[in-house]
């Protein structure tokens, strides 16, 4: 597997590849050439609608999963997650995310979608 998640806070590491950040928002605090990002899609992120509604707590993270798998099925989206899987291919991509806890976010989505392609 060649895909991983960091925090966007966390310093760069020779071994990060692709740095790709997947958060819609340009997180707080980082400056660009801190953040050393490589990709930007936001089209590859969750929605803002999509974002409000799971940050309001007004629903489970599995159906946050669920929504946000459903916006990854549209056209932009689509193409976007397609070019972050064929990155995969060919080398090690580190998806950057400003969550505090990356595992109940979307870059779990995002990782369980690429890793379904590793197999």
């Amino acid at each position: 597997m060649s895909v991983r998640v960091r925090r966007v806070y966390d310093p760069p590491e020779p071994d990060d590849g692709l740095r790709v950040l997947v958060d819609r928002l340009w997180p707080r605090g980082v400056s660009k050439e801190a953040a050393r990002v490589d990709e930007w899609p936001k089209g590859l992120t969750p929605s803002t609608e999509l974002r409000r509604w799971y940050h309001a707590g007004e629903g489970s993270y599995e159906e946050f999963a669920r929504r946000y798998e459903a916006e990854l099925a549209g056209p932009e989206a689509a193409e976007l997650l397609d070019r972050v899987r064929e990155s995969v291919r060919e080398g090690q991509v580190t998806l950057l995310t400003s969550a505090k806890s990356p595992e109940r976010s979307h870059t779990e989505v995002l990782v369980r979608l690429l890793e379904a392609d590793q197999r």
